[in-house]
């Protein structure tokens, strides 16, 4: 946690190191502490990751050269083709003045570590880059802020993390930017930037207008089915690239979703995300908010692995499709009599070893025979049922991946395509692929969300 910490901040607790100009900071031998680690801007001018390199190089695909030995002034372009920024960023003033064709930033291939220093010289890492508007929701951690970005004027949010002076940053804090910084994908929410002080640790993540919970009171808790589909292939497709990468989210729910106005979805709020490391196969079950939580974790085991969030998109394509909760326990004991009341109480048959369990003989629950999901999901058609069935299955091997699902005949209708575009290329850059308007809903989007990215 210290390490983490020290290097995205330790710049900043050197205001004499970050104040200097840079040309300040090429003439001099001392070694520059890290601001950020392995970024560069994004397509929207905040902070991305960088392509992977083992060097300490990063070179450029743009070079400016003299031509005829003319000697020409730098423009704003040149520094954006040079850094990689786009063409909106507004460049502090006299920021410009200090270069020149051969100056270290154009004579030799682009360093991390100059580009680190570039960076934080235009204003990435610093609070002051950001303005405050709403304050849009608080956590146990963190409280998160509706904010813009001096440099691009786009909308951001503000997720601010108390550090207490004796405990530091919040392990979950530190999982969130070690998993995002990593995580690039049209369906899991960018981290912008990361700014931290001695009180606090600031991420800045892009805006989105809602959550899935908001996003559906708004509707009336009635989604276009439709809509539905294209909610749960988005939830799909960004859970499938986490998990390529053994990556758990471990607390899927409504709220950890963002929609934006074109409909795009994302998930969110990392903070109980674990990188699934071989061969440890012993993990927290106090994970998943309860009414998302799959009986195998419910009944204490701490052997899972992407299965875990599997039992969690099940009971989120239910809640889309009928605009309820599937299993609302308020306890333990209450959330595994609820599963066990709609999908039969499982035996040894249904699932091999659960007559052993000591916590399931200890609840002693009542022989309930399962009840047919078709009677609980009258909008659902059969292929939706079926898939809706592969993921609520007790053991979690025996649950559809989502990889598999996919390419499930529920999402047919959407083509061949969707499963072939590029990780950070949105769905709805196919022509067929719209959001339909809900019938019933309130005005969408909303600008005045009440909680986004809580901690």
């Amino acid at each position: 946690m210290h390490s983490l910490l020290q290097s995205y901040g330790s710049a900043l607790r050197r205001p004499r190191s970050l104040g200097r100009s840079l040309s300040s900071y090429l003439n001099h031998t001392t070694r520059l502490e890290i601001v950020h680690e392995d970024v560069k801007i994004g397509s929207d001018g905040e902070s991305d990751q960088v392509s992977a390199t083992s060097s300490d190089e990063v070179h450029s695909p743009v070079r400016v050269r003299l031509r005829n030995n003319s000697v020409r002034k730098i423009s704003t372009e040149d520094i954006n083709k040079r850094l990689s920024l786009p063409a909106d960023i507004r460049l502090p003033d006299g920021y410009l003045e200090k270069f020149c064709l051969n100056s270290p930033l154009f004579d030799k291939p682009l360093s991390r570590r100059l580009r680190r220093v570039s960076l934080s010289e235009i204003g990435f890492g610093k609070l002051e880059t950001y303005v405050k508007l709403d304050k849009l929701g608080e956590g146990t951690y963190a409280t998160v802020y509706k904010g813009r970005s001096k440099l691009t004027d786009n909308l951001v949010a503000l997720k601010e993390i108390r550090l207490e002076h004796e405990e530091g940053a919040p392990c979950t804090a530190i999982r969130e930017v070690s998993l995002l910084k990593d995580l690039k994908h049209a369906n899991i929410v960018t981290l912008h930037d990361i700014i931290h002080t001695q009180k606090s640790l600031t991420l800045v993540f892009e805006y989105l207008d809602k959550d899935l919970k908001q996003y559906l009171e708004d509707c009336g808790n009635s989604i276009h089915m439709h809509n539905v589909k294209l909610f749960l292939f988005q939830l799909l497709r960004g859970l499938n690239y986490c998990h390529r990468r053994k990556v758990l989210h471990r607390d899927l729910k409504p709220q950890n979703l963002l929609i934006n106005d074109r409909g795009e979805l994302k998930l969110a709020d990392f903070g109980l995300a674990r990188a699934k490391s071989i061969p440890t196969k012993t993990y927290s079950n106090e994970v998943v908010t309860l009414w998302y939580r799959p009986p195998d974790i419910l009944l204490g085991s701490t052997d899972y692995s992407t299965q875990i969030d599997m039992w969690g998109v099940g009971c989120i394509f239910y809640e889309m499709s009928t605009g309820r909760p599937l299993f609302p326990g308020s306890t333990v004991e209450e959330e595994l009599h609820f599963i066990f009341k709609l999908l039969g109480t499982p035996n040894e048959t249904s699932w091999p070893g659960i007559t052993s369990n000591e916590e399931f003989i200890s609840y002693n629950y009542p022989r309930y025979r399962a009840d047919c999901l078709r009677n609980h999901t009258p909008r659902l058609d059969n292929e939706g049922v079926e898939l809706l069935s592969k993921l609520l299955q007790f053991e979690g091997k025996k649950r559809i991946s989502a990889e598999e699902a996919m390419r499930h005949p529920y999402f047919h209708s959407l083509g061949d395509r969707v499963l072939t575009l590029p990780d950070t290329t949105s769905i709805f850059s196919l022509q067929d692929i719209q959001l339909e308007k809900e019938p019933g809903g309130r005005n969408y989007p909303r600008t005045n969300t009440k909680s986004h990215q809580q901690g």
